[in-house]
């Protein structure tokens, strides 16, 4: 790596902290008065207060960076090369030979490096941080109860539902189970219990639901094991169950507890791999919303890129080293970029077009615009 290419890396990674750490200490500051009785309720000390403080904060920076980080990095490059060209350093490059897009090269670099980091994020460290990051400030422990909305598993036809959700321990309170009518004959037309959890599939049991302290239908100890047409267990008791214990029921049913307890923010932390899990499991019957994400996800690094193809080519092409031009011009390309972006998902997500071109269809239309804004790098 050449001396100048040091230079503009540590130019570029300057600013691109400092635009991060001011946006986002920004977002703290104004979010955090609003919660300062959150994090000091109890008998906490003051200390105690600013390390539960500085915890949620940090898990929620990392948020903060999945949904700036393209814009961000568009910024720090704009305002990199304005710098260079502020100081007459581009041009004193230029005249030594150099061609501009390899005086760049240090910059798109970062850049897309900064853009497929951001997909890994996503992908490998937000899904595992979960629960963290669902945890409001009102309940750092994670005990608080939050309401369940019921979902339908599309094989059994069973409504699953319940009170509340315990995030922390993966539970259902108050559990009611509203089942078909073509399983009402036996049971009645519903299934009540103190609580359940999921179990995924072990061997030849698959995944579903165990239910403790089943109080309806009465003495459910005694009652048959419910199957479908194919001898499928859908209602498993302890008369053929031996491994059931007294008061328990075991409910087969492909809905995980993830999905069912979080709704509709369920894909906002999922990975990619478990939308298209989600989306080929029989059991659920996801919107084309989900569609629309998961296609999101493998466009979003290459969306960023385009990004940054439109906007640093304004500035570079134009010669201007006042730093005002370029917040105007970031400003103007990025509002343009995510106004027809989030306006395709938008129409992919409400069934007016298909959710694969919803999602796809930003990129086609700003690639070609990026590739002819990208000659300009080479002049």
């Amino acid at each position: 790596m050449r001396k100048i290419d040091r230079y503009l890396l540590r130019q570029f990674v300057q600013v691109f902290l400092i635009c991060f750490v001011s946006l986002a200490g920004l977002y703290t500051v104004i979010d955090a008065f609003g919660r300062l009785d959150d994090f000091s309720q109890g008998d906490v000390s003051i200390g105690e207060a600013a390390l539960s403080a500085g915890r949620y904060y940090a898990l929620q920076s990392l948020g903060f960076f999945n949904k700036t980080s393209g814009i961000l990095t568009l910024i720090a490059a704009m305002f990199t090369v304005t710098w260079i060209q502020r100081h007459n350093e581009m041009t004193a490059l230029l005249a030594a030979g150099v061609p501009r897009l390899k005086v760049l090269t240090p910059v798109l670099a970062a850049s897309v490096a900064i853009a497929f980091g951001a997909a890994a994020l996503r992908e490998f460290v937000l899904p595992g941080l979960r629960h963290e990051l669902s945890l409001d400030s009102k309940d750092l422990s994670g005990d608080r109860l939050v309401e369940l909305k019921p979902r339908y598993d599309n094989v059994t036809d069973i409504l699953l539902g319940g009170e509340s959700a315990n995030l922390a321990i993966g539970t259902i309170e108050n559990v009611n189970f509203a089942l078909p009518p073509r399983l009402s004959g036996v049971y009645g037309n519903q299934l009540v219990a103190a609580t359940a959890s999921y179990l995924p599939s072990d061997g030849e049991r698959p995944g579903g639901y165990l239910l403790q302290g089943v109080t309806r239908p009465a003495a459910i100890d005694n009652q048959p094991t419910l199957t479908d047409e194919e001898g499928d267990w859908i209602i498993v008791t302890r008369r053929d169950a031996p491994w059931l214990e007294a008061g328990q029921a075991f409910v087969v049913s492909g809905v995980s507890f993830e999905l069912l307890a979080a709704g509709s923010k369920w894909r906002d932390l999922a990975s990619t791999s478990e939308l298209i899990h989600e989306l080929a499991n029989p059991s659920t019957d996801l919107g084309p919303d989900v569609r629309v994400a998961a296609h999101s996800r493998l466009v979003q690094p290459l969306l960023d890129v385009t990004l940054l193809l439109i906007g640093l080519p304004l500035v570079v092409a134009r010669g201007s080293g006042n730093p005002f031009v370029a917040i105007g011009l970031c400003v103007a390309v990025v509002t343009a970029f995510f106004i027809f972006t989030l306006g395709g998902q938008a129409l992919g997500g409400g069934g007016w077009i298909r959710p694969a071109l919803g999602a796809w269809l930003p990129l086609m239309v700003f690639a070609p615009i990026a590739a002819y804004q990208a000659e300009s790098l080479r002049m």
